[in-house]
């Protein structure tokens, strides 16, 4: 399930390879740590039917509470409360409905529920960090939750990664999902982030920070987040597999 299987990679740098610098180790250990599984396909092997052989999910895949990180377990987690919402749409403003969107990160503290995760921070009982929406016809989507913390990366520079969130789409089919990051505005740890640096265009790497916007919020309880999801064109939003 794509929820549990984005939590391979490698949030944090623990090869004590030294000669490696910082940003080659954060690079390098986010790769799958296994072997392709290969899938089955029916025979005849139409272009088409490895495609056939994925998941594929529907409003009944996704539960009511899925949405609201901060309702998955008994208590409320710690932390800055957020929501954070927007469109995704494809290069002419389309609005793209019944996308499967879905978003994993780490707690307040800056420390990821999987145990690949070495951080000495704190985890919090009351959060797991994951959940998953579908788009509505306008093609919006909402997830509330709490302000995910920064965290270091290790290493000798002492590079810390800016707050963000993992975004993943699954399109329509298995070979479609576009995973990405989606960072806050005005954060101070975003200029010397490594892995938003990324990113070598300097429009591409804008786009994957949100706007702030009180509406999108709820009052008295959590701020909010606008940040608007591009599939295609030249003004897609950046993709971790490239484009």
């Amino acid at each position: 399930m794509a929820l549990s299987e984005p939590a391979q990679e490698r949030i944090r740098p623990t090869d004590p390879d030294d000669t490696l610098s910082p940003a080659a180790r954060a690079v390098a250990l986010r790769v799958p740590l296994r072997p392709a599984v290969r899938v089955p396909v029916p025979l005849p092997p139409l272009p088409d039917t490895v495609e056939l052989t994925g998941p594929v999910f529907g409003a009944a895949d996704v539960g009511p509470l899925d949405h609201d990180l901060t309702r998955q377990h008994r208590g409320e987690p710690i932390g800055e409360r957020i929501a954070v919402g927007g469109r995704v749409t494809d290069r002419r403003g389309r609005p793209v409905r019944g996308q499967l969107v879905e978003v994993w990160q780490a707690n307040a503290a800056g420390r990821y529920a999987h145990p690949l995760d070495r951080h000495p921070a704190p985890l919090d009982p009351n959060f797991t960090g994951a959940g998953r929406c579908l788009t509505d016809d306008d093609g919006r989507y909402r997830f509330v939750t709490v302000r995910p913390g920064a965290y270091p990366l290790g290493g000798p520079e002492d590079h810390w990664r800016a707050s963000h969130l993992h975004f993943s789409l699954f399109g329509t089919a298995f070979t479609q999902r576009l995973v990405t990051q989606m960072y806050f505005p005005g954060d101070p740890l975003l200029p010397d982030d490594i892995i938003w640096h990324t990113v070598r265009d300097a429009a591409a790497r804008s786009r994957l920070v949100s706007a702030f916007d009180p509406a999108a919020g709820e009052p008295g309880r959590s701020l909010g987040y606008r940040w608007d999801i591009v599939l295609d064109g030249p003004s897609a939003t950046w993709a971790e597999e490239g484009r």
